[in-house]
């Protein structure tokens, strides 16, 4: 069946989950969405300055667009933290997990998920399932948990939980795993001279033991070649999307590569190269972050590559139709908070005190 150009614009766009620049709708901006009508939008510290500004931000962008849109954002407390200057700092998830407390993990989720929900979010790229190892503690900081997977593991399916009860869908990352990368992938791609059978037996126990809790799994932008025999990074790799990931481990959700405006994968491709390329190894969403340059030419790529082939074609078609049947059936899309005022803010100022302290307690 071939699908007309119209049709093949639909379905790269539900592949693209975009950022844009500012802090509320201008005409400009408000024409770009329009034009791109994206499957998600993610926004950043630099898009969000007043909770209701950024409501209603999200809500203007969920008007512009016809299906369903993922709102998203990247909220793990500590480093990485949208809201800490609006809200209050979180605290991390090594913090939080060092308490050995599963009421305190799900906690965690269900405080930062009910912050999300009311800023006009549906969807947290957290928790962090990396193993905390030595040798990234200078670039992962206390953003992982132990160097013990099943550690790992149950702090990450009680955050899931938490971030679940409160409206949000979650996501695992970096696969198939950043816990012995020594290199920031924002700048660098990281080569990990990891064996299979260590990554099966410790990075990759999360993704095993989670496939069935986690709605997305966001894949790095690293290289492991003694398992691929080369230096391609899993964000365009075949064989760690489709061949590990879907076949070995069975996962069923959707599949996201990293921001394609990091250095990590833009030392191997163009965007364009990445963007066809993570969609043919078995992506079915891929984040650029920022650059309306980078947005237009890797979605127009893609476009032009499933206008040329027929065998990409059905690959779009196929992940189009993944992504569009997922948003379907979750009500984390369905259900919008009202828009949040200044009690709503303090309130869950509040709120996230009172974990804090409760955190602070229990290290005691």
């Amino acid at each position: 069946m071939k699908s007309t150009q119209q049709e093949i614009r639909k379905q790269a766009g539900q592949l693209l989950i975009m950022g844009m620049d500012g802090t509320e709708m201008s005409a400009h901006l408000r024409h770009f969405v329009y034009g791109m009508q994206p499957g998600g939008i993610i926004l950043f510290r630099r898009n969000i300055e007043g909770a209701g500004e950024c409501y209603d931000m999200l809500a203007e962008c969920r008007r512009l667009v016809a299906t369903p849109l993922f709102t998203c954002v990247d909220l793990e407390g500590g480093l990485v933290d949208r809201f800490r200057d609006l809200i209050a700092p979180a605290p991390s998830e090594h913090e939080v997990a060092s308490t050995k407390s599963k009421k305190l993990f799900r906690r965690h989720g269900e405080i930062l998920g009910k912050e999300a929900r009311a800023l006009g979010f549906n969807t947290d790229f957290a928790p962090v399932s990396d193993l905390r190892f030595p040798i990234s503690h200078a670039v992962m900081g206390t953003r992982t948990v132990s160097p013990d997977a099943d550690e790992t593991i149950t702090y990450v399916r009680e955050f899931l939980k938490g971030l679940e009860s409160s409206g949000v869908l979650g996501c695992g990352k970096h696969f198939p795993g950043l816990g012995e990368a020594n290199l920031d992938s924002h700048h660098a791609m990281p080569v990990l001279q990891k064996s299979w059978n260590k990554l099966w037996d410790e990075d990759l126990l999360p993704y095993r033991k989670l496939h069935k809790e986690f709605p997305f799994v966001m894949v790095a932008h690293a290289a492991y070649p003694m398992v691929t025999t080369n230096g391609t990074p899993a964000s365009l790799s075949q064989k760690w999307m489709t061949d590990v990931l879907r076949n070995k481990i069975g996962y069923r959700g959707l599949i996201m590569a990293d921001d394609l405006e990091m250095g990590g994968v833009l030392a191997a491709a163009s965007i364009e190269e990445a963007a066809i390329g993570t969609l043919r190894a078995g992506a079915d969403i891929f984040l650029i972050c920022h650059k309306e340059d980078f947005i237009v030419r890797a979605f127009e790529a893609v476009v032009r590559e499933a206008e040329r082939d027929k065998r990409f074609a059905k690959i779009l078609r196929q992940a189009s139709d993944r992504v569009l049947k997922f948003k379907k059936k979750a009500p984390e899309l369905k259900r919008v908070a009202p828009r949040p005022t200044e009690k709503t803010v303090a309130k869950l100022r509040a709120e996230l005190e009172a974990f804090k302290q409760q955190v602070a307690e229990a290290h005691i």
